[in-house]
């Protein structure tokens, strides 16, 4: 009897479980399938599918996707993305399903169907949709705002950040205990299915003006508002970086500025060989007809847009709106989705001007990853006055001006400018990043975040240690080399700076040191722009002869890996005093005076010849005043812990200096003039990607041993090096004038594009040209003019240092970029001088760089 109570017993807690649970337990609700585009077929990956009310998943990269619940109460999919019109479909609680979704670009109708791609031959000769876009591009200089004579309206602009994945684990960490606020404040509207999570919002306030003739546009700030993380990050940089990422869309342009690179308009001159356009269908706003026409690019892994245009039937054949984004297979990194809307509104005088533009991008390191950062510019226009000239002094000036008024009026112009609040969300972003900085645990955090990216480490409230990457490195004249040093920081004092730093080699048993004062003349940290100090500094200590390094410490651990022989050094003590002064259009200037003392070592020997006899001179000693001055209209960096880094934009840079020796000045042993001359500019070439173009020269004046001349940048490292020339040895080449040439092409994937075996790896085509003209006067000469210092030799007795001879060198590379995102790897081959002994006549370097 008891075993059957026991028995009954069990049924009963089975089916009691059954009847309060089955349903959990039990009936799992399974919808799988796959997404497609309606219009390509092809599959879209990152939609978020997910059960209205409960939980999602993204598609594959196949557009497959499995999605799970145990919630039988759920009944509705929805599947969403950026560009999308969103799809509802109502499914089977408790069961295992199979759909298949096809989603149509924002605003096409569901039941459309393009056919023309899959019957026959898609043809520009006799296609109505060409004919239409040949007329929007004939009609684009009348419909761009460049055609007026005068132009005056009002922006708005908010650019914003948002994580798209809350970070679980950070939220549950010991370290991230105190931010939890932070994680709190999430919005859920802006992306159906996802949760984003604000760590940056700025808003601007403008007054734009536009004359045409003379050209000039002007801008006045009324008002602004942004976050700040404090000390530890540029905010200027970030804001410049944002800016370059999210440039300002004007469709009439022939190429859209987008992500550090450049996307042929859909409306561009050469829009029809490159795109696919189709006639959907025609509707009417505001009494005129407007085409609904869509576009695709006929390659998709060039850089192309793919979406819908609204186009005129007024006459004009103005745009009245665009939607539309980037093809997922396009060649770029990190970002996951690409989005931009424009509307434009009619004015009175019967033109569309543009009302509202709005650009989203989703990046994400990892592709497998469902969580990333979600960048939004969206910018609103208003009030347009047209053709009615303002006077001449509202042009006068700088082309931005930032109003006296405008901190003081913050809030009530923004929200007159915006035309509404922000929300609630949005809104938390200033106070929480506000209580952020002021904690100490978020302080030491970044504290140790700029140790690992910058290598510098707070050592108490007023001094920081670094660089980490000079602590340790090794090189033929002192072996082993131990350094150790730090800088003052602006809490300290806003006005004085002080550097330093000591080594010591284990070979050659020497210390070395360096000490720089510094006093800001504006009264502001001198790592902020613009720069206005005097600064004073010593350095005892070794160099590679001709080396300048821009983005790297000379002593950085992995530029001690060197081939070949790499000998020749020298011992410095170098004693400067500069005046550094920048103005806000992208003028500086640095005058200087600058004593050194050049003693030599490893192979090189100081040696002078006089008749037939020579005598060892132990050092050569110069004083020198310098004006350096430099234009770079536009210029835009980050401004990091030790150097600046450039964002580079399609403007030039140019730079001139000029030094005199002075001998008698402070013990200078000569008399000489150098002027040296540079200029940059980044050439966009469409689709063939772009082309960095830099020309350089110098000349100088006077009787000088060959240490003084002008020692051509080498690289005997490993890295390719963009300014150097990569199979050059260290000295090889001396100059007193030479004119430079040197292009670095990057095409962007064109080419690998093309070819199947290669296009998914996205991998990108790069290439250089190196050019030097050269050479050195009689009087120069040491094999000519007697009483010089005759060239460095081997030990062999070849000579290691060579004038150019009326021969150009020429050094030339092919190789390939964007392995695994961020590797360049270039074969470089040099053309010329191939007799000298123990150079390399091709080698093979390795470059980093992280870009979209």
């Amino acid at each position: 009897m008891k075993y059957w109570r026991r028995i009954i017993r069990l049924a009963a807690g089975i089916l009691w479980t059954s009847i309060t649970s089955g349903p959990e337990v039990f009936a799992q609700t399974v919808v799988r399938g796959d997404i497609k585009d309606a219009s390509t077929g092809q599959p879209v990956e990152d939609v978020s599918v997910y059960f209205k009310g409960g939980n999602g998943v993204l598609s594959k990269t196949d557009g497959t996707f499995v999605l799970t619940t145990a919630n039988t109460k759920l009944a509705t999919v929805q599947f969403s993305h950026v560009g999308y019109t969103t799809v509802t479909r109502t499914i089977a609680p408790g069961k295992d399903q199979t759909v298949s979704v096809q989603l149509a670009l924002a605003g096409q109708l569901q039941n459309i169907v393009i056919t023309a791609r899959g019957k026959g031959k898609y043809r520009n000769k006799g296609n109505p949709a060409v004919e239409l876009i040949r007329k929007v591009i004939d009609h684009k200089a009348v419909n761009r705002v460049g055609s007026y004579q005068y132009l005056q309206y009002q922006e708005y602009e908010k650019m914003e950040c948002s994580l798209t994945k809350q970070p679980e684990k950070l939220m549950n960490s010991k370290l991230f205990k105190n931010f939890k606020f932070m994680f709190e404040n999430r919005d859920t509207t802006i992306l159906p299915g996802k949760a984003l999570l604000p760590i940056y919002l700025e808003e601007t306030a403008y007054q734009r003006y536009f004359r045409k003739d003379p050209g000039k546009e002007k801008s006045y700030v009324l008002s602004k508002r942004e976050v700040n993380y404090g000390e530890y990050l540029d905010m200027r940089g970030i804001k410049n970086y944002l800016n370059r990422l999210y440039m300002p869309v004007d469709v009439y342009d022939n190429n859209i500025a987008l992500l550090s690179t450049q996307f042929m308009s859909p409306i561009a001159d050469l829009a029809p060989t490159f795109y696919l356009f189709y006639i959907q269908d025609t509707t009417e706003v505001d009494g005129i007809r407007l085409v609904r026409m869509n576009f695709y690019p006929r390659n998709p892994n060039d850089l192309l847009f793919k979406g819908t245009l609204w186009i005129t039937l007024d006459g004009q054949y103005a745009i009245q709106k665009v939607d539309f984004g980037v093809s997922k297979y396009a060649n770029l990194n990190w970002a996951r989705d690409v989005h931009i809307r424009q509307n434009f509104e009619r004015g009175t005088d019967q033109r569309y001007h543009i009302k509202y533009s709005e650009i989203l991008a989703e990046f994400s390191l990892l592709k497998s990853s469902s969580g990333g950062i979600m960048g939004e510019r969206a910018v609103t226009y208003s009030n347009y006055v047209i053709n009615q000239p303002a006077p001449d002094s509202v042009y006068k000036g700088p082309s931005e001006v930032v109003l006296a008024a405008a901190p003081a009026q913050t809030d009530s112009v923004l929200y007159a400018a915006r035309g509404k609040a922000l929300s609630p969300v949005e809104a938390r972003i200033y106070t929480n990043i506000d209580s952020l900085q002021n904690m100490k645990s978020f302080k030491r955090t970044l504290d140790y975040a700029t140790l690992l990216l910058a290598g510098y480490k707070r050592s108490g409230p007023w001094f920081e240690v670094g660089p980490v990457s000079a602590f340790y490195s090794f090189n033929p004249v002192e072996g082993f080399r131990l350094r150790f040093g730090g800088r003052s920081l602006p809490s300290l004092s806003k006005t004085f700076y002080t550097e330093t730093y000591v080594a010591y080699g284990f070979k050659d048993q020497q210390v070395k040191y360096f000490l720089s004062a510094t006093y800001a003349l504006n009264h502001r940290t001198i790592y902020d722009y613009p720069f206005n100090y005097i600064q004073a500094s010593f350095q005892h200590d070794t160099k590679i002869p001709g080396q300048d390094l821009q983005f790297v410490q000379e002593d950085n651990f992995l530029l001690s890996f060197k081939r070949g022989d790499n000998n020749k050094w020298l011992y410095n003590d170098i004693f400067k005093l500069n005046y550094v002064r920048e103005f806000g259009r992208g003028l500086s200037y640095n005058f200087g005076f600058k004593y050194w003392k050049q003693v030599p070592a490893g192979d090189i020997d100081y040696e002078k010849v006089e008749a037939v006899d020579s005598m060892d001179i132990p050092y050569v000693t110069t004083a020198e005043l310098s004006a350096d001055f430099r234009w770079a209209p536009n210029e835009q960096f980050y401004q990091g812990k030790v150097y600046r880094i450039p964002i580079f934009n399609k403007y030039p840079i140019f730079e001139i200096k000029y030094s005199q020796g002075i001998k008698g000045l402070a013990g200078g042993q000569y008399n000489y003039g150098n002027l040296w001359g540079s200029a940059y500019k980044r050439f966009y070439l469409g689709q063939l990607g772009y082309s960095d173009v830099t020309l350089e020269g110098g000349y100088i004046l006077g009787k000088i041993p060959f240490p003084l001349l002008d020692i051509h940048r080498a690289n005997q490292t490993y890295a390719y090096q963009l300014n150097s020339y990569n199979l050059m040895d260290f000295m090889e080449f001396v100059s007193d004038h030479y004119g430079a040439l040197n292009v670095d092409q990057n095409f962007g994937g064109f080419f690998f594009n093309k070819i199947p075996l290669l296009k998914r790896l996205r991998l990108r085509e790069v290439g250089s040209a190196k050019i030097l003209f050269g050479g050195i006067r009689d009087e120069n000469n040491p094999d000519k003019t007697p009483g010089l210092f005759k060239f460095p030799t081997y030990a062999t007795g070849d000579p290691s240092t060579y004038s150019l001879d009326g021969r150009p060198y020429i050094e030339v590379s092919g190789g390939i970029g964007n392995i695994f995102k961020v590797v360049r790897v270039d074969y470089v081959r040099r053309l010329t001088y191939l007799s000298h002994p123990f150079v390399d006549q091709w080698g093979i370097r390795v470059r980093t760089k992280f870009e979209f």
